[in-house]
């Protein structure tokens, strides 16, 4: 593997990391209507980037299959879907924005559930960078070294504030900063491992790259619709949470286009 490649697979982990490190210099938890603003732009990220950098790119690897183009990105779409359905329900997590427990009964920990939330929204995310890096190391035309760095940036964004929804509440909960900083770091461990295993497989079984970037997208856009979007629109002023949205699936529709 080049350092091209493991730069790219570690600058999502990077936005997480650097996200969590907002314990060491703020206090409290986040203002809730700066929490909103920033889950509605990792909507809108996570959107655009499923659509321009993966359920595009893999309608366009099967044009061969003619009318049939659709079909391996129709179905790795849905087996990702079916994918986080099953963690979702077989996993106990917590919602950071309701604090409402999802998954089987579990006496881990609250802070525990917190974590494993969002690793299991990164781990969706890990993949799909690592898909894209898999097709630009099989030499795909369709996956250029620009646009793959334009989804390992766009996912790095929209990953900071991830890191500190994870970090400030636990900080504000008794946690000490340097243990809350690490459960932040931890939540987004999974994505370059994540990305690693996607590189791998996708070496082993070079005609599924189609329906591995259609995976990755039906995950992340479970996740948006399933957690990201109610917590944007919950409550008052919920039109923040929208114009974040559009702003957060401009700026990823914008690098995708002019670096891919």
């Amino acid at each position: 593997m080049n350092m091209e490649v493991l730069r790219g697979i570690l600058i999502p982990f990077l936005g997480t990391s650097l996200g969590a490190a907002c314990v060491f210099f703020m206090r409290g938890k986040l203002n809730p209507m700066v929490q909103r603003a920033l889950t509605g732009f990792a909507a809108g990220v996570m959107v655009a980037a499923s659509v321009w950098s993966l359920l595009l790119p893999a309608i366009e690897q099967s044009e061969g299959m003619g009318q049939w183009a659709f079909l391996p990105a129709a179905a790795g779409f849905w087996i990702g879907v079916l994918f986080l359905l099953i963690l979702d329900r077989t996993v106990p997590h917590l919602h950071a924005g309701t604090g409402d427990v999802e998954g089987p009964r579990s006496a881990l920990a609250r802070t525990t559930k917190l974590v494993l939330a969002v690793t299991i929204h990164n781990l969706p995310e890990g993949m799909a960078v690592g898909v894209v890096y898999a097709g630009l190391l099989q030499g795909n035309a369709g996956i250029s070294a620009a646009g793959a760095m334009a989804l390992a940036l766009g996912i790095a964004i929209q990953n900071f504030p991830e890191g500190a929804i994870i970090s400030m509440p636990l900080r504000a909960e008794g946690a000490s900063t340097g243990r809350s900083f690490l459960y932040g770091v931890l939540s987004g461990a999974v994505e370059p491992i994540g990305a690693l295993l996607t590189i791998w497989l996708s070496s082993l079984i070079v005609p599924a790259l189609p329906y591995m970037l259609a995976f990755a997208a039906g995950a992340m856009l479970y996740v948006v619709v399933e957690e990201l979007i109610p917590e944007t629109a919950a409550g008052a002023h919920s039109n923040l949470g929208t114009i974040m949205f559009a702003l957060g699936f401009t700026v990823m529709m914008v690098l995708d286009v002019a670096l891919g």
